[in-house]
């Protein structure tokens, strides 16, 4: 019988992974044209509207332009965040029995956001291909991989990565501690679809939430990203230019905040409702 359970408890320490990752797969397919209007809003600084224009402009032909990149780096960074979570949750508790479980499963939600950073890359290529200056440039994404590495170096590929690591470990923090406190706010679910709802609700608020006190670090890590070759900057200085370009008013750094406050309600919802339904069926 203990063996019988030993033969299970990798499976069920997988499934948190591939849960993840398909709940990712099915957000980035659903929400990526917002995110690309959000994304010239951050780049551009231009109202919501003007960045929907842009689009129009461009055509339905390239509005999935780079879709591929978010979808192999979030279905891979999710699956990394819910499971290194759970692994690193489990590994902190064995071996420290006695530390406090906020204490543990905050450094294990920090420890898995650090280790989705080895996934910039895919940002990196994403924010290049969603880039309209860069639209002539770049066939695909092994394109950008392919002239990036040849011309400039591994290093090319990870540029943006303070501002990334700066906001993943902590928004883990507090996304994975303030999950399950947010839900049970929430009124009681009675069915499968109350529960479906709630963890909505629940990764929807938390989400959003995150998106908007993290919003100045995905600003400068979308500038950063956008160079290629030259001087890594850092992020105060790169913040700094931002700054300056919109008269120094900090509201402008901002913009397109509401875009991805409701974006993130959207991707979030969908997240944590897919992956907690998932993780019941298998």
């Amino acid at each position: 019988m203990a063996s019988a359970d030993q033969d299970q408890e990798p499976l069920q320490n997988q499934k948190h992974y591939l849960c993840g990752s398909v709940a990712a797969f099915a957000n980035i397919a659903i929400t990526f044209p917002i995110h690309k209007a959000l994304f010239r809003q951050q780049l551009f600084g231009v109202p919501a509207w003007e960045a929907v224009l842009q689009l129009q402009r461009d055509g339905l032909r390239t509005l999935y332009r780079g879709i591929l990149p978010p979808l192999l780096q979030k279905s891979s960074t999710i699956a990394i965040m819910f499971g290194l979570y759970e692994d690193f949750s489990r590994l902190l508790r064995l071996h420290a029995p006695q530390a406090p479980i906020l204490l543990t499963d905050s450094i294990a939600a920090v420890l898995a956001g650090t280790a989705e950073a080895v996934l910039t890359p895919f940002e990196r290529v994403q924010t290049l291909l969603q880039d309209p200056r860069h639209h002539g440039n770049f066939q695909n994404t092994a394109h950008i991989f392919r002239v990036l590495l040849q011309q400039h170096g591994i290093r090319e590929l990870y540029r943006g990565l303070v501002p990334i690591l700066l906001r993943n470990g902590p928004s883990n923090a507090f996304f994975f501690g303030l999950r399950g406190p947010i839900k049970e706010l929430l009124p009681e679910a009675e069915s499968k679809a109350g529960h479906l709802v709630n963890d909505f609700v629940c990764g929807g608020i938390l989400g959003a939430a995150l998106g908007v006190l993290f919003y100045p670090l995905n600003v400068v890590k979308s500038r950063a990203q956008v160079q290629i070759g030259g001087e890594f900057r850092s992020c105060r200085v790169i913040l700094a230019t931002v700054l300056r370009e919109r008269d120094g008013k900090v509201s402008r750094l901002f913009r397109g905040v509401h875009l991805n406050f409701q974006r993130s309600v959207f991707s979030w919802g969908i997240i944590n409702a897919a992956y907690e339904l998932l993780l019941k069926m298998l």
